[in-house]
């Protein structure tokens, strides 16, 4: 029977079923309050990059916060077979209890560095692990993607465009908010600027021009209807002979005489370089050197570098399908995996060891520092035991994993920790941030701290990911120790 109609969503259930499976076997093994630590991080950045962008945090916490299993899908886990009753009765009075420590959302994170820390009992981690990576695999691929467009436009806007091309509703909306993060100016997504307050625009669809007699009509009506922000869609027909012509006529004819001027055209299909110079010519010729030209059509970085590199005239960037899929590389691939279990009160390292050496997990409670330099620029990551002390006010030695036998330090640097708590005991202690304050916490690192050759698209420069002495030794213990099971 399918009840899809009748019923409401629980979040909660967005899970692996295994993860249900292992959280009853925990409870029957009496283990299930066991204090655990599992780490988020991923292994490799979209579109051969240099960095990637973390978001989808908040969303985490609204999960988090809404945890619970009512009684209807405490019936419909019964009804699988499989979960002894008494376990069936825990879930119906859970709550998270555990910690959650994370990047500030929109950080600039690279891979390998665990981005998200959950230290809780048991079945508390376990049952989390789909939807934290559920969240952070999609906006911070949005986001990652949105950053590299933002950046081939330069000074110009980029909007999001991609909605009715998102894989599902969801895929659109938060796919905007992921986009906003990354440095679109706005969305043409009407739910998701009602619930997270981005900018929304739009104008006209070519089905608009085409149910008028003709385009000059269809252009007259729009700006009477909207003489302070009329944008014309210009390549129904043909857009040197026929668009742009109509659109000069309609500043002149209807928006002149109103005391209004023709805010923009845009264009959506053609060789965009080409149209773009003929167009700016045009509307230049009459009297319109205001009027932007906006244009769109399956772009992405690659895209518009090419079009700007040809002399394209464009003063925006309508961005869809491309954006909100990452169509180049539309997985992130972040993953949970357990790091260390408490044992006689202390924790207890785990390590997951692969034939491929890339996965290999880095073990233990740890933390993950910034290194900066006297001039205020992130030099590398480092990633150190979490009760050991990183004083940098002295030369400080360090470990490439890659080049261990070299003899490091870092010299004239400063570190400073970048997991902060979320949730303590349960509790949300990180509170609630501005959209904007996180995009532009993004803005702020990418041009005050991270280094230029990092952004570029093509061989950018590797940031470094170092570890102190005592946790590379940690590390390599148990690597050894491995080899003798």
């Amino acid at each position: 029977m399918n009840k899809t109609q009748d019923m409401k969503r629980n979040l909660t259930m967005v899970m692996d079923f295994y993860e249900m499976t292992m959280s009853n076997g925990y409870f029957q093994d009496g283990v299930k309050d066991s204090k655990v630590v599992f780490d988020v991080f991923y292994r490799k950045n979209p579109d051969d990059g240099g960095f990637a962008i973390f978001a989808g945090l908040e969303q985490i916490i609204e999960y988090i916060e809404g945890l619970q299993f009512p009684k209807e899908d405490i019936e419909y886990l019964r009804e699988q077979g499989i979960f002894d009753e008494r376990f069936l009765t825990y879930l119906s009075e859970f709550k998270f209890s555990g910690d959650i420590y994370a990047f500030p959302e929109g950080t600039i994170m690279y891979p390998d560095e665990p981005v998200i820390t959950v230290v809780a009992p048991l079945i508390d981690a376990q049952l989390i692990e789909t939807a934290i990576l559920l969240q952070i695999n999609h906006q911070s691929l949005i986001a990652t993607k949105t950053r590299r467009i933002v950046k081939a436009a330069g000074d110009r806007a980029v909007s999001d465009f991609g909605a009715r091309r998102a894989h599902n509703m969801d895929a659109a909306v938060y796919g905007a908010r992921a986009a906003y993060i990354g440095g679109a100016v706005g969305t043409a997504t009407v739910l998701a600027g009602q619930m997270f307050g981005i900018p929304i625009s739009g104008t006209m669809a070519h089905s608009y021009i085409m149910f008028y007699k003709d385009e000059y009509e269809a252009f007259k009506k729009y700006a009477e209807t909207y003489p302070d922000a009329t944008v014309l869609l210009v390549d129904t027909y043909d857009v040197l002979k026929s668009g742009i012509p109509n659109a000069i006529r309609v500043a002149k004819e209807v928006l002149e005489p109103m005391g209004k001027r023709l805010k923009g055209i845009r264009i959506d299909s053609g060789d965009l370089a080409y149209l773009t110079k003929r167009t700016r010519k045009m509307l230049d010729d009459a009297g319109l050197e205001d009027c932007n030209i906006i244009i769109s059509n399956s772009l992405d970085e690659f895209t518009i570098t090419s079009i700007l590199n040809q002399g394209g005239c464009v003063n925006g960037f309508g961005v869809g399908e491309r954006l909100i899929t990452a169509k180049s590389e539309p997985v992130f691939g972040a993953v949970y995996k357990l790091a260390a279990v408490e044992e006689n009160g202390e924790f207890s390292p785990r390590i997951k060891v692969s034939e491929n050496v890339e996965k290999i997990t880095n073990p233990g409670r740890k933390k993950v520092y910034r290194i900066v330099d006297e001039d205020g620029r992130a030099i590398a990551d480092m990633i150190a035991k979490y009760d050991e002390e990183v004083d940098m006010s002295k030369p400080f030695r360090y470990v490439d994993p890659k080049k261990p036998w070299k003899n490091r330090y870092f010299e004239n640097c400063r570190a400073y920790e970048l997991q902060v708590p979320v949730f303590k005991n349960g509790k949300n202690v990180y509170g609630r941030k501005e959209l904007n304050d996180i995009k532009n916490y993004v803005k702020k690192q990418l041009g005050d701290e991270i280094w230029e050759e990092e952004q570029r698209f093509e061989n950018p420069h590797t940031h470094y990911m170092d570890m102190t002495p005592d946790y590379y030794e940690m590390k390599m213990q148990l690597l050894e120790d491995s080899r003798k099971d």
